[in-house]
């Protein structure tokens, strides 16, 4: 299988566009729209230059015998070039055998578009999804094989993998591909790390890839922190790290605040933001989820946490916090740390970095601080993937 492109039906850069992603989208990191030529003999999406696209990976189009569309196509027609078949899509749930040897049978998607399953004379399966789809209607089912591979819009709708996981489409060893790729997502390091978040690659163009070949998955850390100031884009860039997984619990620390609009106008736009599947836990009782198995938990936020533990440690007075209160803080801080060093569950926790602000003008605001800086190196140190976020930025700590 070749990717003659692996870009959005715009291609990438876009044309016209001046943003950064675009901007830098030069050379090997430009991208033609994804167009997928399987053993020589099935297209999969007619795009401009196709032609040159296969000839520039040693390949020619004269021995294509099907060539099907997979969305709708804005703007003029895409030239048919001479010799190929007429460019179909074919209605959802029919079956089509090529003479090839290879059977495709359509899959119907949530958005409009056709996506399709190739399963090869040798019986290796391949799942390809339009631009902007994720599959309609999957479910859990006992017995099903996992494709082989899959290729996907896998940073535009990371459900779409989320919803093959939940139903065994989509396996341990099934290698993710991603595809349709926009100017969402500058190139480089940062496509890189996104893909890996989601335990997918992406490609150069003209790449060859052979299906049920054996590829090391990439490896999505099992205990990640990410830091961050305000409005720095960190809780973004948590759910982010784990919209691809087909079950999440959200773990929220800072509680209802009730009589507070401002609070409450948050915490709204974050459940709109966070994928329908996830699960809401308002809950500082961290210890006992780490004890259980289960679904990834993304705990939003260590400071809020903390805060609820100065207060049950009266830490706030300062007689207090001599007596009882910074032990009994210290205690609190190692139990949770024990616990994320034992956990079996995939964990994504945010946290503040105030480090480099103000200093606080009162005592208990200098211990809050102190205390959040002293929890975030516990916690770091228990992690094997640290992010600090900066103007909506991932610098990576520690991988």
């Amino acid at each position: 299988m070749t990717l003659l492109g692996t870009g959005a039906p715009e291609g990438l850069p876009r044309p016209g566009c001046p943003c950064a992603a675009c901007a830098v989208s030069v050379g090997t990191r430009a991208r033609a729209a994804t167009a997928v030529l399987v053993d020589g003999a099935l297209l999969l999406d007619l795009t401009p230059g196709a032609v040159l696209a296969a000839a520039r990976a040693g390949h020619s189009l004269g021995g294509v015998r099907q060539v099907l569309l997979t969305h709708p196509h804005d703007g003029p027609a895409v030239e048919l070039p001479p010799g190929l078949p007429t460019a179909v899509r074919v209605p959802d749930g029919r079956e089509l055998a090529v003479i090839s040897g290879h059977r495709v049978r359509a899959v119907p998607m949530d958005s409009p578009g056709t996506g399709y399953e190739v399963t090869g004379p040798d019986g290796e399966r391949l799942l390809y999804l339009p631009p902007g789809c994720a599959p309609a209607g999957t479910e859990a089912r006992s017995g099903v094989r996992p494709y082989d591979m899959v290729l996907a819009d896998v940073l535009g709708r990371p459900e779409a993998l989320a919803r093959l996981r939940a139903s065994g489409e989509a396996g341990p060893a099934t290698d993710v591909v991603a595809v349709h790729l926009d100017h969402d997502t500058p190139p480089g390091r940062e496509l890189k790390r996104r893909c890996a978040a989601a335990g997918a690659r992406a490609v150069p163009d003209g790449a060859t890839l052979v299906v049920g070949d054996y590829q090391l998955v990439p490896d999505v850390p099992r205990r990640t922190l990410v830091l961050g100031g305000a409005r720095s884009g960190k809780s973004y860039e948590a759910e982010r790290r784990l919209e691809a997984f087909p079950e999440v619990h959200y773990v929220a620390t800072g509680g209802t605040r009730d009589g507070d609009p401002e609070w409450a106008q948050r915490v709204g736009l974050h459940r709109e933001r966070r994928p329908g599947s996830w699960r809401t836990l308002e809950t500082c009782e961290l210890v006992p989820l780490l004890a259980e198995n289960g679904p990834p938990l993304l705990i939003d936020c260590l400071a809020l946490w903390l805060t609820d533990a100065m207060d049950r440690a009266g830490a706030w007075d300062d007689e207090v916090w001599a007596a009882s209160g910074q032990k009994e803080l210290r205690e609190r801080t190692a139990s949770l740390a024990a616990a994320l060093r034992a956990t079996r569950r995939t964990v994504v926790a945010v946290s503040n970095e105030v480090g480099s602000g103000i200093v606080p003008a009162t005592a208990s605001g200098r211990r809050f601080r102190d205390e959040l800086g002293r929890l975030n190196a516990v916690v770091a140190g228990e992690c094997e993937h640290v992010l600090l976020v900066v103007a909506g930025q991932a610098l990576v700590l520690k991988d």
